[in-house]
């Protein structure tokens, strides 16, 4: 009987695990895990410093636009060329640029140079490099699992290791504070790059086939729009990622502010907050890589969403530090399992050549909201304070997650053909 019960858990961590089956996929999950615990460090370190020498949620808001703002007008000309163009190679171009920005940023700290000028330029350089990162990175995983029937789990394990970082990376890089300041943040962050570009540089990538050029880029940059936005699903999902992220990611540029005048706290409080949202992002990544079909996916996405609305809700009005953790899992939990299982019902409706520019939108409605999201955070905190605007954003999410839910019956019926086709279904309930 133990040995069954043994047999079983074994069989349930082989179905959570089982991307890890491919090496090229295994390879990309070792080095993406080592690096984002970097890039969450760094982005704790540059959040602290902020808001430590200026005090003003305003200025904390501009350098999350200046950091995202590019996102916002370069991910559809960047999903483009990810269709256009070798991903692995654009990978390796990224990941090197990220690395550099991370070591002058390391630099100008650790020689006591760095001011907020360099800060937004430093910021905004790294959000060029993410326009074309994110995209790329979202649909070369296609390119990393043999059996396509592992691609959700491919993705929900991505969540995981970037949630895995959350987790870890905050929690050490407030430590790191602490101890030796900002700049060895951004010093390991930039070490972190090594591990990543080793990964790929190890990967064994079958030649590709030459991508025919086709249509002048412009016109391949209205055929994705028009192709994406012209289709419900596609549409909608897009158009409600981005409303949550618009109004629900200000929480995170928020943080500083939570974690120091309103819990009282330090550093290492706002490394215990963010976390806290890391774990439970960390959390709905096991619950989806858990699950063995992306059937019932819309209505997880219309759940999580409310999740999500109702976490940062009951968060901005908190002042028990315990309390403020709690809600602030559910809303990492939310978030995320909203986000990944967007992007694994998109990854499965999507026609190949066109998949680079569906996933630019993707990237572009999850990412390039946030740059707006946080000025118009910072801006709502400076006038009216942190906690009634993270109030009013979890009560605009918590609407939106009903309307989606109220439209998601005609959604699954224009799905439906689609999962027909692909052999994922033989009959789906109505």
């Amino acid at each position: 009987m133990e040995s069954n019960k043994l047999e079983d858990v074994l069989k349930g961590w082989r179905l959570i695990f089982r991307a890890l089956g491919h090496r090229n996929y295994r390879l990309f999950f070792g080095g993406q895990g080592i690096s984002l615990i970097g890039t969450w460090m760094q982005q704790t370190a540059m959040s602290w410093l902020v808001y430590h020498r200026t005090n003003s949620a305003f200025l904390l808001g501009l350098v999350g636009f200046s950091g995202q703002i590019p996102a916002l007008f370069l991910m559809p000309l960047a999903g483009v060329l990810t269709d256009r163009w070798n991903r692995h190679q654009i990978l390796v171009i990224t990941q090197s640029l990220a690395m550099v920005q991370a070591f002058i940023l390391a630099f100008l700290d650790l020689t006591g140079a760095l001011n907020l000028p360099q800060i937004l330029f430093l910021s905004f350089f790294l959000g060029l490099v993410n326009a074309f990162d994110m995209p790329t990175r979202q649909a070369f995983v296609v390119d990393l699992v043999a059996r396509r029937e592992d691609v959700g789990n491919a993705i929900a394990l991505n969540s995981f290791i970037f949630n895995g970082a959350r987790l870890l990376g905050p929690s050490l890089g407030g430590f790191l504070i602490f101890l030796l300041g900002e700049g060895v943040c951004f010093l390991l962050n930039g070490l972190s790059f090594l591990a990543v570009l080793a990964a790929l540089l190890a990967m064994k990538i079958p030649a590709e086939k030459e991508k025919a050029l086709g249509s002048p880029l412009r016109a391949q940059l209205k055929e994705g729009f028009t192709y994406a936005l012209g289709f419900s699903p596609i549409r909608s999902i897009l158009l409600f990622l981005s409303l949550i992220s618009l109004v629900g990611m200000g929480y995170v540029t928020l943080m500083p502010v939570f974690a120091k005048d309103i819990l009282h706290g330090g550093p290492d409080t706002l490394g215990f907050l963010m976390a806290a949202s890391g774990l439970g992002a960390l959390m709905g990544a096991i619950f989806l890589a858990s699950r063995k079909s992306v059937l019932g996916l819309g209505k997880i996405i219309a759940l999580a969403s409310f999740i999500f609305g109702l976490g940062i809700l009951i968060f901005s009005l908190s002042r028990i530090f315990l309390v403020s953790l709690l809600t602030l899992a559910f809303a990492g939990f939310g978030m995320m399992v909203q986000m990944a299982s967007s992007n694994t019902i998109l990854q499965t409706i999507v026609d190949d050549d066109k998949r680079g520019r569906v996933m630019s939108l993707f990237t572009l409605a999850f990412m390039g909201m946030a740059p707006l999201g946080s000025l118009l955070a910072g801006s709502l905190a400076h006038w009216i304070g942190a906690p009634l605007t993270l109030l009013i954003a979890g009560v605009l999410c918590l609407g939106a997650s009903f309307l989606f839910q109220w439209r998601l019956p005609r959604l699954r019926a224009m799905i439906r053909p689609i999962y027909l086709q692909k052999g994922i279904l033989n009959n789906m309930p109505e």
